[in-house]
C-alpha cells in the first residue's frame, strides 16, 4: 500500500507540531493556488506533496511562483503545499502503543542523511555529481532539482545539499539510531503520540534542531506521520543484512496485529474483504497516477 491520506491525518494533528499547510484538488488553477498561499501567509520555499504518496514521489521542493505553476500542472492527484522546514537534521521514529496499556514505545528509529557533494574549487556541480558513487545513481532528477547552478564550480571545502528530501528513493541515505533511544525521548514521543487521535502504530518523520531538544519537545516539526502502511526504515541502513530486515518487518506485523485485535475487542470493526478489495483498487490506481507524475516531477 503507497499510504494514507496526508489530508485525513494532518486533521488529527496539534497545530504546534505539523507545518503550515494547504489542501488543493488537483484540478485547481494556478493563479488560485498563488491566491491561497499569498492568503495565507506562506513564503517561499515551500513543499508540494501528494496526498496519497509514498518514496517521495511527486514530492518538490516549490522555489517562486513559476515552481507553483508547474507543479499545480503536473499533479494529477489531490495534493498539498507547506512551509518548508529548514532544520538541519531528520528522523523517522517508529512508535507503537497497545490500547490496553498506557505507555507506548519507540521500536526504530532512522538517521536521514542527505544527498550532499563537497566542492574542490575545481569542477562545476555536474561534474561533481557525475563524480559521486551516489549522486550518480540520481543524475537525471538531480540535474532537473539543480539545473541553475550546474554549470558553477564549487568553492573548495563547501558543501551543498542537493536532494533536500528525506527519502532513500530521492537520495537519502538511511541509518539506524535506534541506539538512540531512552526513556526521556520515549516520553516525549509518547506524550506527542498520544496527541494524535487513534494513533497506535506508525512513524513519526520528524525535522528538529538539535537531539537535545527535541528529547525534550523543543524546536521540532513533525512533517509526516505514516500509519499502518508505514514501514521500520532503520531496517535500510546498509550495514544491515536482508535477514534484520525481514526479521524487522515480521516483528511490526505481530505489533500491528496484536494492536489490531485489542482495537477490535473494543468495538473497532475489523476491514472487511469488500473494502479491503476496493482500497486495492483505489491504491492501484493512485500508485499508476504517482509513476505518471514521478516521470514528469523532480
Amino acid at each position: 500500500m503507497i499510504g494514507e491520506s496526508k489530508k485525513d491525518i494532518h486533521e488529527l494533528l496539534p497545530t504546534e507540531y505539523y507545518p503550515k499547510t494547504i489542501h488543493f484538488l488537483h484540478s485547481t488553477q494556478a493563479e488560485v493556488v498563488i491566491r491561497r498561499i499569498q492568503s495565507d501567509g506562506l513564503r517561499f520555499p515551500l513543499i508540494g506533496k501528494p496526498d496519497i504518496g509514498g518514496r517521495g514521489r511527486g514530492v518538490k521542493l516549490l522555489k517562486d511562483e513559476h515552481d507553483i505553476i508547474e507543479y499545480s500542472q503536473k499533479v494529477l492527484i489531490n495534493y498539498h503545499i507547506q512551509e518548508y522546514i529548514d532544520y538541519p537534521q531528520e528522523v523517522g521514529i517508529f512508535y507503537y502503543r497497545y490500547p490496553d496499556i498506557g505507555k507506548g514505545h519507540i521500536s526504530g528509529i532512522v538517521g536521514k542523511e542527505f544527498l550532499t557533494v563537497m566542492g574542490n574549487g575545481k569542477n562545476t556541480l555536474l561534474e561533481l555529481l557525475k563524480a559521486g558513487s551516489r549522486s550518480i545513481m540520481y543524475l537525471k532528477s538531480l540535474e532537473a532539482m539543480n539545473h541553475d547552478q550546474l554549470g558553477e564550480v564549487i568553492p573548495q571545502g563547501r558543501e551543498i545539499v542537493v536532494s533536500p528530501y528525506g527519502n532513500h528513493a530521492r537520495g537519502s541515505k538511511f541509518l539506524d539510531y535506534t541506539h538512540w533511544r531512552d526513556a526521556q525521548l520515549e516520553e516525549t514521543i509518547d506524550s506527542i503520540s498520544k496527541s494524535i487521535p487513534g494513533f497506535y502504530f506508525g512513524r513519526l518523520d520528524i525535522r528538529f534542531r538539535s537531539w537535545d531538544l527535541l528529547k525534550q519537545g523543543k524546536e521540532f516539526i513533525i512533517v509526516e506521520v505514516n500509519g499502518a502502511g508505514a514501514e521500520p526504515t532503520h531496517m535500510y541502513d546498509p550495514r544491515h543484512s536482508v535477514f534484520f530486515a525481514w526479521k524487522e518487518i515480521i516483528r511490526h506485523w505481530n505489533i500491528m496485529e496484536k494492536i489490531s485485535r485489542k482495537n477490535h475487542k473494543n468495538g473497532v470493526p475489523y476491514l472487511s474483504f469488500k473494502e479491503g478489495v476496493r482500497m486495492y483498487r483505489v491504491d492501484k490506481k493512485n500508485s499508476e497516477l504517482l509513476l505518471a507524475m514521478s516521470e514528469q516531477i523532480h
